[in-house]
């Protein structure tokens, strides 16, 4: 199969009580704070990231500028985009009680628009599936990542986020079975997160999605302190899969 586009470096600004770091996701905990691991904490500001990001051209294909998530609400997503936000990613809002509500979903599109719209379909493996998980993704919710779920939210939202959590943070790798079957399964753009650790991954990711994914780096890369991939090497991958060929997917 002959892919139409090259995976892409999406480049994140994670924030945590307004600081730009980097944490192991499965750590996270409303109950016990403490038990909270860092891989890195910036000295400098999220606006110094963006900065960099923009400097850069990772940004290209958000001609708005930057995406917004956490605590995204029907209350308050308009008044994110009209701050400048070019869309909204919306998570917990959508799962009351850990339940899936289509009401809601509707509800936020029609406020912000499906163009503007990104759902957080983050996830952890219970057994044989992957379960879309909320609350700083320590909740499991009824919802199970399958193609009947992403083709239902595809027709509300323009993009999917999907956090890997169990293997976010670890640098251990990406969660290769879960990238293929979103390859499978997606059809509106689609950024994986979770456990990247070498520019390889990017090669991988699209091999396995057939371009239909692509992928951040979060505590592996070198302006989060990580010593693994280098943030000159993504803007160099970024160059060559947006002005050259698409290569053939095996």
């Amino acid at each position: 199969m002959t892919s139409h586009r090259r995976s892409l470096f999406r480049p994140c600004i994670d924030l945590h009580n307004g600081q730009v770091k980097q944490i192991v996701g499965g750590t996270l905990s409303e109950i016990d704070p403490g038990s909270l691991k860092t891989n890195f904490v910036a000295k400098e500001s999220p606006g110094d990231f963006a900065r960099l990001y923009k400097l850069h051209g990772c940004l290209s294909t958000w001609p708005g500028g930057l995406q917004i998530g956490g605590g995204i609400t029907d209350q308050n997503a308009f008044s994110w985009i009209e701050c400048g936000a070019s869309k909204v990613i919306v998570t917990s809002y959508l799962f009351p009680n850990q339940k899936f509500s289509l009401r809601r979903l509707q509800n936020i599109s029609s406020l912000v628009g499906k163009e503007r719209l990104v759902v957080d379909i983050s996830c952890r493996r219970r057994g044989p599936r992957w379960m879309v998980a909320m609350n700083k993704w320590q909740d499991i919710t009824d919802t199970e990542v399958c193609r009947e779920t992403l083709d239902l939210l595809s027709d509300y939202c323009s993009e999917f986020l999907v956090h890997a959590a169990d293997v976010e943070g670890l640098c251990q790798g990406i969660d290769e079975e879960l990238v293929a079957l979103l390859g499978n399964w997606v059809t509106i753009p689609t950024t994986y997160a979770g456990g990247a650790k070498d520019i390889s991954d990017l090669s991988t990711v699209q091999r396995l999605s057939d371009g239909k994914v692509d992928l951040t780096y979060g505590s592996s890369l070198d302006i989060f302190g990580g010593n693994l991939v280098k943030f000159q090497d993504l803007v160099e991958w970024n160059k060559s899969a947006l002005s050259g060929p698409s290569p053939a997917s095996s």
